[in-house]
């Protein structure tokens, strides 16, 4: 690798939706084919927290250092990532239960999400989900998480779904895709920034 190459960065993408065909889901696989053709050294890996166990400390053992398999996987994924990229719907003005039980499996003994960058996404209603995107900044707090804090992206698309993502929940918008590109590019310059500071 020249010196003036840039290492290639591995994004843990995560979605607050479990659905199959989720809007979110769908931010999440248009930041992972995004970064495929025109931001090579970006890696977004989708990670599927459906699987989790809802938060039961009964569940952890050897002192509270081991945990169930998909938490333990979960958990090596979240460490081996450089930064995150959250597709956060709004339920009830705040993040989901899956989103919010995966952030807490994740900062359970050692805390896997600490010192690291991330970046939020939405879309929703006439807010497009402004204030889940505040509430996990809030949450990310505690965490340790370095939230980017432009550009924001909030895809109002309730009223209006079928203009920014298809039956599947892909997202088909070119305006879109271009703004969640800058969102990616602004998380991987932040995420170099710090690397640098290490």
């Amino acid at each position: 690798m020249s010196a003036a190459a840039k290492p290639i960065l591995r994004v843990a993408g995560i979605s607050g939706s479990i659905r199959k065909v989720s809007w979110h889901r769908g931010l999440i696989r248009a930041a992972a084919e995004t970064c495929e053709e025109s931001i090579p050294e970006l890696r977004v890996d989708d990670l599927d927290i459906s699987d989790l166990p809802m938060l039961n400390t009964d569940l952890e053992t050897d002192g509270g250092r081991g945990f169930p398999p998909a938490v333990e996987a979960f958990r090596a994924k979240v460490r081996d990532a450089d930064c995150f990229l959250f597709a956060s719907p709004e339920y009830n003005y705040s993040i989901t239960s899956p989103l919010k039980n995966a952030l807490d499996w994740a900062s359970r003994g050692v805390n896997c999400w600490a010192d690291k960058p991330g970046a939020i996404v939405c879309a929703g209603a006439n807010f497009g989900g402004g204030r889940s995107s505040y509430h996990l900044r809030q949450v990310g707090v505690f965490l340790d998480i370095h939230f980017i804090n432009k550009p924001e992206l909030f895809v109002f698309s309730f009223y209006e779904p079928g203009k920014f993502f298809d039956g599947d929940g892909n997202l088909i918008d070119a305006e879109t895709r271009e703004r969640l590109k800058k969102v990616l590019l602004s998380l991987q310059a932040f995420t170099l920034r710090l690397q640098k500071k290490d």
